[in-house]
């Protein structure tokens, strides 16, 4: 059993949005609503990513985009053994919203890639790069894409979907922790020399998209 939280931005996903459309290609998707989509309340916005992570079965998965980020990046520490990995596109500046003090300084404990692009109003290329470099994230930027919503045409994202799956393969679908004290017989395949992740060549793959 897998949960992907779809984890939208300052005034949500719309139906065109390229969240939206993961949640028509992938199994298992849960949206974190908020109260009020327009207000950019960290520690509100945290909590209902908390009451989703607190409610989600199996391994949990974080895609998520833009202020959405910012909430995901701020649960990691509380809940790294619940989370297999995150990611987070196009991730607002937190100096925006004057949250940057309330944002972990180190690697979240799980796999993590943060997409990017060069002409982004929310972020700058370098300041995204930055956050990667600061969570311990792979990341990828992918040129001149906005801030890859709807306006810049961020509709149905193959190509994002393909990272996505990549994430997930390279990690084999397995938590860094456990879960609720079990995870799914791992342990025991471990013992065993099974069950190890699989490596993939990110560069080589990143560079054909």
């Amino acid at each position: 059993m897998t949960t992907i939280l779809v984890v939208p931005g300052l005034h949500g996903s719309g139906p065109t949005h390229w969240q939206s459309w993961f949640e028509t290609q992938l199994e298992g998707c849960v949206r974190v609503e908020q109260a009020n989509w327009d207000e950019p309340n960290l520690a509100r916005w945290v909590g209902s990513l908390r009451r989703a992570l607190d409610g989600a079965r199996g391994h949990v998965w974080i895609v998520a985009h833009s202020f959405g980020c910012l909430a995901a990046a701020h649960v990691a520490q509380a809940y790294r053994e619940r989370i297999a990995g995150a990611m987070l596109v196009a991730p607002a500046d937190p100096d925006k919203f004057g949250v940057s003090q309330l944002l972990p300084d180190e690697p979240l404990g799980f796999p993590s890639v943060v997409v990017a692009s060069t002409n982004d109003p929310w972020v700058r290329v370098m300041r995204a790069a930055w956050l990667a470099d600061r969570w311990g994230s792979r990341f990828v930027n992918i040129g001149a894409a906005g801030h890859i919503n709807v306006d810049s045409g961020h509709g149905p994202w193959p190509a994002g979907l393909e990272l996505f799956d990549l994430l997930r393969r390279s990690q084999n679908d397995f938590p860094l922790g456990r879960l609720d004290g079990a995870e799914l017989g791992l342990d025991a395949r471990r013992k065993r020399g099974e069950g190890r992740r699989a490596r993939f060549d990110w560069a080589k793959y990143l560079g054909a998209i």
